[in-house]
């Protein structure tokens, strides 16, 4: 049996997991799940969701193998494969002025400039995509599958306005889009990227509202800012007459005032908060984040919403357990803490208290986006060669990175730097971290490889059950 190159290829194996226990390795490849040809890691979990199911695999040296599995139908199988699509990717159709990928400067890791929008991406990993490239083939296959939830780019609902946004003026009414979804029992997070004079004042608020009468089909809607790089900013003034700034205190502060009314109705309505404001627009306009309640378990998280609420409820709890079971001290007692100038007050702020609290000493210091030019403040774009040429030299036990500014697998930053090339560069250890429980334990045992972030987006389709029964039987062939 031949293999595509990449297709279904086992990059790495869990230890102690099924997969593991029936001898796969990397570099094997899954070719059949349950008498079915996988298309994608999709295709792998859900005919997977079975109490017992066959897996042919390909070898690395060429034999083949064939595997049944005993198990519960939500555990998982322990693969990580090297690709998450082996039929492609399907690209985008649109034609935004204000996408990011326009803006990119050359040097930077090749997946940026992949221009997907692909639903099943959204679905594991959390990509948002505008549903524009649906054809009735991906739809019987959602309708199958229930690939939920989706995570969806709106901009605006009214449809010439969001076509004109897109430069796509085919794009299909997303609100009719969004209700097919819920007849499908698909549920979504979606987006709206502001930019001033375009889809906000009125136009942001029947969005929101649009959006919130079809609520609990869309179960959340972020209000984030454009991310414009100088390249992107000089391109949409230039081809549209469009000035892509980011958000100044006065623009913040008017979003946020358009926003709150909406969220006090949608609470007193529907028990959810239902829209958020990006971090950003917080800091930007100098006012407190909201509390914890009003995120809703974070589930925009990676979409900068929540971020900074999470990190100071997750520094309340690391200070009260310094306080009351104190632990080792630390084995590195000088840290210093890169990042991007947007959130540096804030961590200057926690830093002074953990310093105190931990015995540790503790130094923020404010990375300048080079890359993206200044404007761009925010610590997940910040690339390797900005963090290595402006935190060299400083005098620390350890460097402590955000995790945000990696890939999903933890593996590069923006620019193609390898996470471990960091360390070398700095000639100091490196850790990331996005908790200050995770600086505590890096001060305490040493900073590990960062991880993966958190496992697939999308939910398995079986009702989890007890995991007693666990088995696999290897059946050469």
């Amino acid at each position: 049996m031949k293999r595509a190159p990449s297709a279904g290829v086992v990059s790495s194996v869990r230890p102690g997991s099924l997969a593991d226990d029936a001898g796969i390795e990397p570099g094997d490849a899954i070719v059949e799940v349950a008498g079915r040809t996988p298309r994608d890691i999709v295709d792998v979990q859900f005919y997977a969701a079975e109490p017992e199911v066959e897996i042919r695999i390909l070898k690395a040296n060429g034999a083949e193998d064939l595997v049944v599995f005993e198990k519960e139908p939500d555990e998982e199988l322990g693969l990580e494969f090297e690709h998450a699509t082996w039929d492609g990717v399907i690209v985008c159709n649109n034609n935004c002025f204000f996408c990011f990928l326009k803006g990119l400067p050359g040097g930077m890791r090749k997946s940026l400039y992949m221009k997907d929008d692909d639903y099943r991406l959204s679905f594991l990993h959390g990509n948002f995509v505008t549903l524009t490239n649906l054809g009735e083939d991906d739809w019987s296959r959602l309708e199958e599958q229930r690939l939920s939830p989706l995570h969806v780019s709106v901009h605006a609902t009214e449809p010439s306005l969001r076509r004109k946004m897109l430069g796509n003026p085919r794009a299909p009414d997303i609100l009719e889009q969004l209700r097919r979804l819920g007849t499908l029992g698909i549920s979504a997070h979606t987006q709206i990227v502001l930019c001033p004079g375009v889809n906000d004042g009125e136009h942001l608020v029947r969005s929101i509202r649009d959006m919130a009468g079809l609520h609990p089909v869309v179960q959340t809607v972020s209000v984030v800012p454009v991310g414009a790089s100088p390249k992107l900013e000089e391109r949409a003034m230039s081809r549209d007459g469009i000035d892509l700034k980011r958000p100044s205190p006065a623009y913040a502060r008017e979003i946020l005032r358009l926003v709150r009314p909406l969220q006090r109705e949608f609470r007193a309505r529907f028990g959810h908060t239902i829209v958020q404001c990006s971090d950003e627009f917080h800091l930007a306009a100098g006012e407190r984040v909201p509390g914890a309640a009003t995120y809703q378990g974070y589930p925009q998280y990676e979409n900068g919403i929540g971020m900074v609420r999470s990190m100071l409820e997750d520094w309340r709890r690391t200070r009260r357990r310094l306080r009351n079971a104190p632990g080792a001290s630390p084995v590195l007692r000088r840290a210093l803490i890169g990042c991007g100038a947007m959130i540096a007050p804030v961590l200057n702020a926690v830093a002074a208290e953990f310093s105190e609290e931990s015995g540790a000493e503790v130094r923020v210091e404010a990375v300048t986006n080079t890359v993206f030019g200044e404007r761009v403040n925010v610590s997940g774009l910040l690339c390797g060669r900005d963090f290595v040429e402006q935190l060299r030299g400083f005098e620390a036990d350890v460097v402590i990175l955000p995790r945000a500014s990696l890939d999903y697998f933890g593996r590069q930053f923006l620019d193609s730097m390898p996470a471990e090339a960091a360390a070398m560069h700095l000639g100091r250890p490196v850790g990331f971290a996005s908790e200050w429980s995770e600086v505590l334990a890096i001060l305490r045992h040493g900073p590990e490889p960062p991880h993966r972030n958190a496992v697939s987006n999308g939910a398995f389709w079986s009702e989890p059950r007890s995991r007693s029964r666990r088995a696999a039987v290897s059946l050469p062939r």
